[in-house]
């Protein structure tokens, strides 16, 4: 199924994988849409399944205290995603992951996960670099926020999201840089005024 032919070359080039194996895990797995806005988890439910991005954007929020949507992350065609915390330690989910335009994933349930793991010669090599990447960019994250400026954050978001600016509303790229959108306007007409 052509459907699945993203996600099998995603595998191919990440591990070593027979046809076999991708067969048999993909069976179990199947591709769902979503419109502009819709949520692809049930707040504050266990994430059991992660997703693979076949087209789309997804941004995941966390909502604060106060009420205030905080966007923490962004994922893009090609990439896994799940509220991980919650998939791995089944805990209640805390982040929502919304499509923000329409959007296609191949939804892979625990089940699935837990097969790869045991039966795939790779399996564990798999979810071991998903977990290393996503380890990395969180970690990257973090230290961004403390150790660079808001232009400079400005400057790289193009670089780890690719026309992000074409593809996500202003605020929510502003609340991801912890930044106003005000501040997010000044920060793009200087940008433009050097270029």
């Amino acid at each position: 199924m052509r459907e699945f032919d993203p996600i099998r070359e995603v595998m191919k080039q990440m591990i070593e994988v027979s046809q076999a194996e991708l067969d048999v895990f993909l069976k179990d797995c199947f591709t769902r849409t979503y419109k502009r806005k819709d949520l692809l988890n049930e707040p504050y439910k266990r994430a059991d399944h992660v997703c693979f991005i076949n087209k789309g954007i997804i941004r995941v929020v966390i909502v604060d205290r106060q009420g205030t949507d905080n966007t923490i992350h962004f994922a893009l065609e090609n990439q896994f995603i799940a509220d991980y915390a919650s998939f791995l330690q089944g805990t209640k989910s805390i982040q929502l992951l919304e499509a923000l335009e329409p959007t296609e994933v191949v939804v892979i349930p625990r089940k699935v996960v837990e097969w790869g793991y045991e039966n795939m010669t790779e399996g564990e090599k798999l979810g071991r670099l998903i977990a290393e990447y996503y380890f990395v960019y969180l970690d990257n994250r973090i230290k961004n926020i403390y150790t660079k400026t808001p232009k400079e954050r400005y400057d790289e978001i193009t670089e780890i999201f690719p026309n992000i600016h074409n593809r996500a509303p202003q605020h929510m790229i502003a609340s991801y840089l912890g930044i106003t959108s005000v501040h997010l306007s000044r920060l793009k007409k200087e940008s433009k005024v050097k270029t």
